[in-house]
């Protein structure tokens, strides 16, 4: 699978957090279907980050259509968060998305339903200073 436009940006913001990257992808296969999550990553120091795991999706939100980049964007983290309960449980799934498109299109009262209805965790992030601007539960 392709990596994401700003694959090595967050990538980058992540350990500029504190994050040491375990997986670039993280892979799962259940009854030999293949899932690829852009990151595995772990806390430097566990006691900062309350000891937990986490998968990243990365998104970025580059094409045409923001609600089509949405779409491609929801189903991955529904089958990936699925694929996650199953193999390992104890990871938590966040979806990274630029803070411009946070900023604006996430605010939208159907986008931020369509992510309270997926229970979705949000890594908001800037491209141009490649750091992590908010971590939303």
């Amino acid at each position: 699978m392709a990596k994401d436009f700003y694959h090595n940006i967050v990538k980058n913001a992540l350990i500029k957090d504190g994050w040491r990257i375990t997986h670039d992808p993280y892979k799962i296969k259940i009854e030999e279907v293949g899932y690829e999550i852009d990151l595995g990553a772990e806390p430097i120091i566990a006691a900062e980050k309350e000891e937990r795991i986490i998968a990243v999706e990365i998104k970025s939100f580059v094409g045409s259509s923001n609600i089509n980049e949405f779409h491609r964007a929801i189903g991955q983290f529904i089958d990936c968060s699925i694929a996650l309960e199953e193999e390992d449980p104890d990871r938590i799934l966040f979806l990274a998305v630029p803070d411009i498109i946070y900023g604006t299109f996430f605010q939208k009262n159907i986008i931020r339903k369509a992510i309270q209805r997926i229970q979705g965790k949000i890594i908001v992030y800037n491209p141009i200073t490649q750091t992590i601007e908010q971590w939303i539960n």
